[in-house]
């Protein structure tokens, strides 16, 4: 890494990765200037049967698109900063598109990427079968986020882990990431950064994400910490002029997620004023430890849903805590 290395060097690495036998299995060669020429001088290298390379970091685009179409091998890609820019994302996309079937892993963090940057790259992330996408400072925000929300929402995606740190993306960013096959082993994650000092989420969205009540006790850590602003857990979906609002919907929580959860909205200071527990298997015993916290003076939630709970006794609920709007329905919500 930033060696100086010039087209001699590119050459001789080249007769280095052709020979038979070769133990050579990673080469970065991210911050060294290398020219087209010496670029093409290494793709040579990195074409040939006895080249055993398995991770390369490198600069070329050009190169990068030569060695995904003819190697096999080749599942990990280190672009870290690289001065890819929005026109290296292109190529980028369109080599992916053209033989998705070997790369698992790509880091193009500290790259100025931008919205644009993301939104080309996604195109070509589609049919891919990635696993690593590193996309930390790439100078992208919410408009990134949203083409990127689109992939990891789908049922083809094989995205296991995403990098998105030192981005802009402001709370529009996060509640564009609900959906995304999230599960608890996120969640000790999420409330490392909701404990941060330097925190500013105001509102994430985890719907339709399987948490499970485990999950949930982690989060429930970082959202009873003092550090953590959250105040709505959910994201909002304007339909015509109404909002909707969702919270923890359908995330495979038990009434065993509903102590930790009052436990975390009594802390002092809490600053969650709207929650939603709905489509959630809570039952009666759920309710009552969730309600019997609610009750603490120290709560200072507003909104509560519970939609298709059919069996709840909230009358005592609604009387201690009047202020409260607390929906109880045995229909789904519109989204």
């Amino acid at each position: 890494m930033s060696c100086g290395i010039t087209d001699e060097g590119c050459a001789a690495l080249s007769s280095a990765l052709t020979s038979n036998p070769t133990h050579l299995r990673r080469l970065d060669l991210s911050k060294n200037k290398l020219s087209d020429s010496g670029m093409n001088l290494l793709s040579t290298g990195l074409s040939n049967p006895h080249c055993k390379l398995e991770m390369l970091g490198y600069l070329s685009t050009v190169c990068l698109i030569k060695y995904i179409l003819v190697n096999e091998l080749y599942y990990c890609c280190e672009l870290h900063d690289c001065d890819v820019t929005g026109e290296g994302c292109a190529a980028l996309a369109s080599a992916l598109r053209s033989n998705p079937s070997y790369l698992r892993e790509l880091d193009l963090s500290d790259n100025k990427l931008g919205d644009l940057g993301v939104k080309l790259l996604n195109t070509g992330l589609d049919d891919c079968k990635l696993e690593i996408l590193k996309l930390k400072h790439c100078g992208f925000t919410y408009e990134g986020c949203a083409a990127l929300a689109a992939l990891l929402g789908s049922d083809q995606s094989y995205l296991k882990y995403v990098d998105l740190s030192v981005n802009i993306l402001e709370d529009l960013g996060v509640q564009l990431l609900g959906c995304c096959s999230l599960s608890e082993n996120c969640c000790a994650d999420l409330a490392s950064a909701l404990s941060s000092e330097s925190s500013c989420l105001r509102e994430v969205n985890l719907n339709f994400n399987n948490l499970q009540s485990s999950g949930v006790k982690l989060l429930s850590a970082g959202l009873g910490n003092p550090h953590c602003k959250l105040e709505t857990l959910s994201c909002t979906v304007k339909l015509s002029n109404k909002t909707v609002w969702r919270r923890l919907w359908r995330c495979g929580l038990t009434h065993e997620s509903c102590d930790v959860l009052a436990s975390a909205l009594n802390s002092n200071p809490s600053h969650l004023r709207e929650l939603d527990l709905s489509e959630n298997n809570l039952g009666n015993q759920g309710v009552k430890l969730f309600s019997d916290g609610l009750k603490n003076p120290q709560c200072k939630l507003e909104t509560l849903k519970l939609w298709s709970l059919y069996t709840l006794k909230n009358a005592g609920l609604k009387r201690d805590k009047p202020s409260y709007w607390v929906v109880l329905t045995q229909q789904t919500p519109h989204t």
